[in-house]
């Protein structure tokens, strides 16, 4: 017997691995530009989280129809790559469905459970693709989504449908050929999908059938490892990243807002606390917010690199609706690009982050970062706990502090916090003066 499919098989076994991990290094290397931080504490908690959110998709079923959809992908995905373990034994040692002699009766359940899967992902994309470019849901129509994040969405569909019609294929010939005694496949009983495509192969020649079952058997498993590289170019990296994503979620309240760690430390020393901050401060205090993705801390980036692109966050933003130029959802897509950028240069010896750019200006404008409310509800909408508003308000932080180029009004705002203890330029003492002059007009 020929060895020559097995060395084929482990050489694009091989090279796909060689890629993914090369890719997976860049992602890494672009993720950990950021500034150091611990987010480790609650462990329980921060368990729970991710087995809701990310594994148990408890955010999608905010709206119903799409979640349901995307449930089909979400469990077909997870379960029909069990069968890529056959597809990779059989690849290693020649054999053709391994399991089937072992797991006898059960093993034709499972195939049929597994082509209802294929069936309802191969429903699923066609339903997406129609949402996408016929129904045209507004989300998916922001100027944010033109070109390559447009193709993306569409390309990632597009593969998903060929790879599952590859499986049926492949078992529709394959139980043809079984049925006509070739040696070389095993009768596995009644596949309700495939079945259905069987009339298209019944009047085919036995080598013309073996030739389709094998090409779509190839086409399967290099397409399944293609995808696998491909998703770490795609927006669909969050099939992997919500996991840890989820895991470093902000579990603080929601309108509670992290304080500068440099302000602290000053506030404390001049109300005489002493902290560990205070009893030994950095040598030369850093730069104030963030302009550039090096300011931000690695879980900013990597929240960046968890995006889905689904534009919920954008869909539920205030500033959006209201016709302004904020879209969370583009605040992630630049601080990922601008990520991906400095990490290529470094790489290739280019000058990194002294580029003449930065993430402030060049991708993210003030004038976006300013329409911010700081409502949150671009992270209550993320379906894997993406929080844009942290970026934002870093960015807000360093025009502020370090440019001293915050608007005129937020000035005024600043100076009355700081002499009156309220927005508003009135003493303290006249606070509830207002309170007053209610009563009086009650006592009237």
């Amino acid at each position: 017997m020929s060895l020559l499919p097995q060395i084929a098989f482990l050489a694009v076994f091989a090279v796909a691995g060689f890629l993914l991990s090369k890719r997976i290094g860049h992602l890494r290397r672009s993720i950990m530009l950021g500034k150091s931080v611990e987010r480790n504490d609650q462990p329980s908690e921060r368990w729970k989280t991710m087995l809701l959110v990310a594994f148990g998709q408890q955010k999608m079923f905010k709206r119903l129809i799409p979640a349901f959809l995307h449930l089909l992908i979400y469990v077909g995905f997870l379960v029909i790559n069990l069968e890529v373990l056959e597809f990779v034994i059989d690849g290693v040692f020649g054999t053709h469905r391994i399991f089937a002699p072992l797991l006898g009766d059960f093993y034709t359940v499972a195939m049929n459970i597994f082509e209802f899967l294929a069936f309802a992902v191969l429903f699923s994309c066609v339903a997406f693709l129609i949402r996408r470019n016929v129904m045209k849901v507004e989300r998916f129509t922001k100027p944010e989504m033109k070109g390559w994040p447009a193709l993306d969405a569409n390309l990632i569909l597009v593969i998903e449908i060929i790879l599952m019609f590859a499986i049926l294929t492949m078992n529709a010939t394959d139980q043809i050929l079984a049925a006509r005694g070739d040696e070389h496949y095993i009768q596995l009983g009644s596949l309700f999908f495939s079945s259905m495509l069987m009339p298209l192969f019944e009047g085919m020649s036995n080598g013309t059938l073996v030739f389709i079952e094998r090409f779509a058997w190839w086409f399967h498993i290099v397409g399944i490892l293609a995808f696998a590289v491909y998703v770490t170019y795609s927006k669909h990296l969050h099939i992997f990243l919500a996991f840890p994503n989820t895991w470093y979620s902000n579990l603080k309240p929601k309108g509670e807002i992290q304080n500068m760690p440099e302000v602290t430390n000053e506030v404390n020393m001049m109300l005489g606390i002493q902290t560990d901050a205070a009893a030994n401060p950095p040598a030369e205090i850093g730069r104030f917010g963030a302009k550039d993705v090096n300011d931000l801390s690695w879980i900013n980036i990597m929240n960046a690199f968890s995006c889905t692109e689904c534009g919920r966050c954008t869909a539920e933003c205030p500033a959006n609706i209201t016709g302004k130029k904020l879209s969370p959802r583009k605040i992630m897509m630049d601080t990922r690009d601008r990520a991906e950028e400095v990490a290529k240069s470094i790489a290739s010896g280019g000058p990194g982050l002294e580029d003449g750019k930065s993430l402030l200006g060049d991708y993210i404008t003030k004038e976006e970062i300013n329409a911010c409310t700081s409502c949150n509800a671009c992270v209550e909408a993320c379906p894997v706990n993406i929080d844009p508003l942290a970026i934002i308000l870093q960015m807000r932080r360093y025009v502020s502090m370090e440019e001293s180029a915050a608007p005129a009004q937020w000035n005024s705002m600043f100076q009355n916090m700081e002499t009156s203890f309220s927005p508003w330029k009135f003493a303290p003492s006249d606070r509830f003066n207002w309170a007053e002059k209610i009563k009086q007009e009650e006592i009237k």
